[in-house]
C-alpha cells in the first residue's frame, strides 16, 4: 500500500459541500433547535465546520462506536464505545458521519437511536461509498459520493494517521 494520500477532495470543495448541507439543515429545521450528534473520532472536523456553517442554536454530542481496529476492514462487529450523554426522547436528531461505507455501522447507530424515541431523525454524511454497501441506509443530507478508495484527511484517518489533512484523499 502506498503511503502517500493523493487529493481525492480538495479543501475547497469541502467548504462548498459544508456550506450547501448547512444551507440545506438550516431551511429544513428552521424555527426548531436540533440536537446535532457527531460519531467520533471521524466526524469531528466536518461537525465543527458544518455547525459554524449552520447559523442555527444546537446542542451537540456525540457517540463513539468501533467496527474497524486496526485495519483496513470493518469487522462487522459494531460495539458502542461512548454512548450518548444527551435524552433524545422528542427531540429533532441529527448524525453528522463522516462516511458511509458497508452501511453497518451508521445502520446499527440508527437503529440504536430510534429506540430512544426522537421526535425525528436524519442523517447528514460528508462521503458516502455506496460500491461498499451491505445494508440499505438512508442519506438525507449527502456532500460527496466518492469511489471504492480508501480515503482519509478531513477527521478521516487510517489507524489514526492522516486525520490533520486538510482534503479527503485516498490511499492506493
Amino acid at each position: 500500500m502506498s503511503s502517500q494520500p493523493k487529493i481525492l477532495l480538495t479543501r475547497a470543495e469541502i467548504n462548498k459541500a459544508v456550506a450547501r448541507l448547512a444551507a440545506e439543515v438550516r431551511r429544513d429545521y428552521r424555527g426548531k433547535q436540533p440536537l446535532c450528534i457527531g460519531v467520533l473520532k471521524g466526524s469531528f472536523v466536518f461537525m465543527a465546520d458544518f455547525i459554524r456553517q449552520l447559523e442555527l442554536p444546537v446542542e451537540v454530542d456525540f457517540v463513539r462506536l468501533s467496527s474497524y481496529g486496526a485495519g483496513k476492514q470493518t469487522s462487522g462487529n459494531i460495539t458502542v464505545v461512548q454512548g450518548l450523554k444527551t435524552k433524545i426522547k422528542g427531540r429533532d436528531v441529527l448524525v453528522l458521519e463522516d462516511i458511509v461505507d458497508t452501511g453497518l455501522t451508521v445502520s446499527f447507530l440508527l437503529d440504536y437511536l430510534r429506540k430512544k424515541v426522537p421526535a425525528s431523525l436524519r442523517l447528514c454524511a460528508l462521503t458516502d461509498k455506496p460500491s461498499r454497501r451491505q445494508v440499505p441506509v438512508t442519506i438525507d443530507y449527502l456532500g460527496f459520493t466518492v469511489p471504492d478508495k480508501f480515503i482519509v484527511g478531513y477527521g478521516i484517518d487510517w489507524n489514526e494517521k492522516f486525520r490533520y489533512l486538510p482534503d479527503i484523499c485516498f490511499i492506493d
